[in-house]
């Protein structure tokens, strides 16, 4: 089955893969503008595990496009990014930007991972 790479336009609002359970436990992403922000889900599914203040990483979108491009072996990268990305043992997967850190399950970040190949988080470079 072929898969339609989408972008998004500027400002959509929170989304998340096509692939995760329902947005009960995912990868959410919101453009707004020239900044890209993630968070996890959990947070606002489970208020007793929510921190004080939410952690958010905010990227530019050209952080973005070279962090999903370290993402997606079929595209090229070659620069930097400001996200890092570590894999526990458990197969729990951390990124870190700054001094935010956002730790996702495997079931989550495998879903992210299939959304980034599907175009799904593609930023569209809109001019106003």
């Amino acid at each position: 089955m072929a898969t339609i790479a989408t972008s998004r336009s500027v400002f959509t609002g929170w989304f998340t893969s096509t692939r995760s359970n329902n947005g009960n436990q995912c990868v959410e992403v919101c453009f707004d503008g020239d900044a890209v922000l993630i968070r996890d889900s959990k947070y606002r599914r489970d208020p007793a595990s929510r921190p004080a203040e939410e952690p958010i990483i905010i990227v530019t979108a050209s952080e973005w496009t070279s962090f999903l491009d370290t993402l997606d072996p079929g595209r090229s990268h070659s620069d930097p990014t400001a996200i890092t990305t570590t894999v526990a043992d458990a197969g729990h997967t951390t990124l870190r930007c700054g001094d935010i850190t956002l730790t996702y399950t495997p079931e989550e970040w495998t879903a992210f991972l299939a959304g980034v190949r599907d175009g799904e988080f593609n930023r569209a470079d809109v001019s106003v």
